[in-house]
């Protein structure tokens, strides 16, 4: 039953779908399975064993370390994300780790030499990872451009419409998120202090653009944002 569950878990998987009922079996065979609860440290980039990482469900945090030990979050990542060693390489100046995010959290892992090896053996697959891996620099890239060119404001309206959009429920224009963000994790996303996070959500709920609480947010007309 273990085995079938992994099974499914890399079948449902785009990044494996050029792969064969045969192949996808071969990789439960090196592939790692685990859980998480929220809060729960996952990753860290200073391990001894570098993996490759599958986010299967629920949410987790990226946070980066600088040389003063101030934390920022470089990225939110959802079911089907890829992260960890990417750049298939250990980079000891690179200082960051996942936090499981949500209740509920399940990952795949992959021993970062194991997926050199399938990388070589399957071209097919090293070019959808390629593909993957250029989809989520093309992010970055965006969100750094961002920071460079944006205010507060623009940036949390910016990040909200983008949430939106990966995991919002829409009815026509309006959206209900799920929200299991706090305060302190939007201020570090939009690289501003919390009091201005919270001024500025406050502002959008004072001009009725949003409804902010614990458990969602609900954007009444995206259009508006």
């Amino acid at each position: 039953m273990y085995e079938e569950l992994k099974y499914w878990y890399l079948r449902d998987h785009k990044l494996f779908w050029t792969l064969s009922m045969s192949q996808i079996k071969q990789l439960c065979i090196i592939v790692g399975f685990k859980k998480a609860k929220k809060g729960d440290v996952i990753y860290f980039s200073s391990s001894d064993v570098p993996r490759i990482f599958l986010l299967k469900k629920g949410n987790i945090k990226i946070v980066s370390i600088d040389d003063e030990g101030n934390e920022t979050i470089k990225e939110i990542l959802q079911k089907g994300d890829l992260f960890g060693e990417l750049s298939l390489e250990q980079d000891s100046e690179v200082n960051e780790y996942a936090k499981a995010l949500t209740d509920e959290v399940s990952i795949c892992s992959f021993l970062l030499s194991d997926f050199e090896d399938l990388l070589v053996r399957n071209p097919s697959l090293a070019l959808s990872y390629t593909k993957f891996v250029g989809l989520k620099m093309k992010r970055f890239k965006n969100n750094y451009s961002n920071l460079v060119t944006k205010d507060a404001k623009s940036r949390l309206s910016s990040f909200l419409k983008d949430w939106a959009q990966r995991e919002g429920k829409f009815e026509g224009n309006k959206v209900v998120i799920e929200n299991y963000l706090t305060q302190s994790d939007i201020a570090q996303i939009i690289c501003t202090s919390r009091q201005t996070a919270t001024l500025l959500l406050n502002e959008l709920e004072e001009k009725n653009l949003i409804y902010y609480n614990r458990r969602e947010i609900i954007i009444d007309d995206i259009s508006k944002l």
